[in-house]
């Protein structure tokens, strides 16, 4: 298993105070936990990964030229963007696919996924962050994730989405951009809430007071590369004009509407 990269980190320009992440890049399995007892068929649903970031990530972070943090393992195995404390951290089931290898688990390869992929993705992520910053300037965080186009039946019209908790610095700009267009069904926290206690964006940002936004686009957008390549030209100018803001880049602690901060 030690050979198996829990990580893996986009150079750049650190300088430029901005940082892309994109907790759920990739489906891969370490070799030792073979499919999880899984259908190979698994690890192509949105259940595996988030459909399209891995590549859009890519191009943002090319285009722009500056660092990102990719995770290389599937959710299936430990989600990287739950606290470790929180219950679907490991999930026995998911949009209804069991998941055998995952269920019944011992105390002992809970930890052992947590020590050998969750925390060593979240050292890098927090390492990445720490070059790009300074105790004057804060970085700017934009977490990347996709959705997919229908749930339970319910087509979801939205064509991409902005979620979070109560800092609204990076959000409420990057929604008016998304929408100045015209051309696109924006949400604003849909198809989920942002506000998740623990999560990559609690841990790294609402609790640090760094300035940041977690963008959604539906799976079907980003799913080859022609449409990753229309989603980077049309997000790059928009992260561009963000990070020239310097408001993005001050430090400010907000309260979490999940309750009070852990000690």
């Amino acid at each position: 298993m030690q050979d198996f990269a829990p990580f893996e980190i986009i150079d750049g320009d650190y300088d430029r105070g901005m940082v892309l992440l994109a907790d759920h890049a990739m489906n891969r399995l370490p070799p030792a936990y073979g499919s999880l007892g899984l259908p190979e068929a698994a690890f192509g649903r949105h259940i595996a990964y988030d459909i399209g970031i891995e590549g859009l990530t890519r191009a943002l972070a090319s285009r722009l030229g500056v660092p990102a943090v990719l995770g290389c393992f599937s959710r299936l195995l430990i989600d990287p963007n739950r606290g470790e404390d929180d219950p679907t951290l490991i999930m026995k089931i998911s949009d209804g696919a069991i998941i055998p290898g995952n269920h019944p688990i011992t105390q002992e390869e809970w930890d052992r996924r947590l020590d050998t992929y969750h925390r060593p993705y979240h050292r890098a992520v927090e390492e990445t962050i720490a070059r790009a910053q300074t105790p004057q300037r804060a970085p700017l965080v934009l977490s990347l994730h996709s959705f997919t186009p229908f749930w339970k039946n319910f087509a979801r019209p939205w064509h991409a989405a902005v979620l979070w908790d109560t800092d609204h610095r990076a959000v409420l700009p990057l929604l008016e951009a998304l929408r100045a267009p015209g051309d696109l069904v924006i949400g604003d926290n849909e198809p989920y809430d942002g506000a998740l206690k623990g999560d990559t964006m609690y841990r790294h940002c609402m609790m640090t007071g760094r300035p940041h936004a977690l963008l959604e686009v539906r799976q079907d957008l980003i799913a080859d590369e022609d449409g990753i390549a229309a989603w980077a030209e049309r997000l790059a100018p928009i992260f561009n004009a963000l990070n020239a803001n310097p408001i993005l880049h001050e430090y400010k602690i907000f309260p979490s509407r999940t309750g009070p901060y852990p000690a």
